[in-house]
């Protein structure tokens, strides 16, 4: 009997102690860390997938100096603006919304933002947007699968109270003045309570879709942005199903929190642009870098050039005909 209730008791998936170590006044946050490994992670899968598809190798970390700084700004103005009374209502703190190391991107607001930077980037380079977004689109949503960790060492993205064995122990943490603080303090050991790991819900469900994105693209070889499009719907449809089953502050509206009218919204369009979409692949052609040093559009090529050499020489022989004297003599020179 005893037994039995303390594997019930091991069954519950503690909390990490502390999500932020030091090092002197050097603050080490799990949560950037993990950030951090998944935005490596998309850039050298994306290469790959980039260069499998016949672009340049480099090409993914050359666009990522754009994307990933516009994708930081742009989730956590959308976190700020979603959850603004944490920020700018009673009791909030201003100066919070800029504190991005404490926690709080949302991933919308990040895909819109660092689609911009990206698109800057494609253009600057002279490759296709779309196609670009195919072959990163993997590697994003398992980037945003390894940051949910961060989210774990955090104590936050939890959903509401449950008794399943798999539930999240949330626990007191302190800092070093004894107050509370559950970002940056330390575990008590003290258990306030056991909710369900929505967090690692999202994080399985990203995972599996980022294998089934792999597998349609490997099976019907699409093209033009559908394979972004399948990430964001994919996305989309699980984090409607997670947002429903969170607890934490979050603004609503008739009742139903932000980022589920958000989900289903991005859902339809996201659907409607895999039916729109141009059908096929683009050729490898289109997604080799054009430089200052190529030929411009519309300039003459080699080969156009060629024509006009010929020109040339027919206009030198009508100026200069030959007598059929002359051919005369050539022939006699020659014999």
């Amino acid at each position: 009997m005893m037994l039995a209730a303390n594997t019930a008791v091991l069954a519950y998936i503690p909390s990490p102690p502390q999500g932020v170590w030091y090092v002197g006044p050097l603050a080490l946050r799990a949560y950037a860390f993990f950030i951090i490994v998944g935005i490596v992670v998309a850039i050298v899968w994306g290469d790959r997938r980039w260069v499998a598809r016949g672009g340049d190798k480099g090409t993914v970390l050359d666009v990522a100096v754009w994307a990933v700084p516009f994708g930081l700004i742009g989730g956590r103005v959308y976190h700020v603006i979603t959850d603004a009374p944490t920020y700018f209502g009673e009791g909030g703190n201003p100066i919070d919304a800029l504190k991005i190391w404490q926690g709080g991107l949302g991933i919308w607001g990040a895909v819109f933002l660092g689609g911009v930077g990206a698109w800057i980037a494609c253009r600057r380079r002279g490759i296709p947007l779309p196609a670009f977004g195919d072959a990163v689109a993997p590697g994003i949503l398992l980037a945003q699968a390894i940051g949910r960790i961060g989210n774990y060492f955090n104590q936050e993205l939890y959903g509401r109270d449950t008794t399943l064995p798999w539930g999240l122990e949330i626990y007191e943490r302190v800092d070093a003045n004894g107050r509370v603080d559950s970002l940056a303090g330390v575990s008590t050991g003290i258990v306030e309570r056991v909710v369900h790991p929505t967090f690692l819900y999202e994080l399985l469900w990203n995972v599996v879709v980022v294998v089934l994105l792999v597998l349609v693209d490997r099976r019907f070889r699409l093209g033009h942005g559908r394979i972004f499009a399948l990430y964001v719907a994919g996305y989309c449809a699980g984090r409607f199903v997670i947002e429903l089953m969170r607890s934490d502050f979050a603004t609503l509206i008739g009742g139903i929190r932000v980022n589920s009218f958000t989900s289903g919204i991005v859902f339809l369009l996201a659907l409607a642009y895999v039916v729109l979409a141009p059908k096929g692949r683009e050729e490898p052609a289109m997604l080799r870098t054009r430089t200052d040093e190529d030929e411009p559009a519309g300039a003459p090529t080699d080969e156009a050039d060629a024509p006009a050499k010929d020109e040339d020489r027919s206009t030198d022989e009508v100026t200069t005909p030959t007598t059929s004297e002359d051919e005369g003599r050539d022939r006699s020179g020659q014999a």
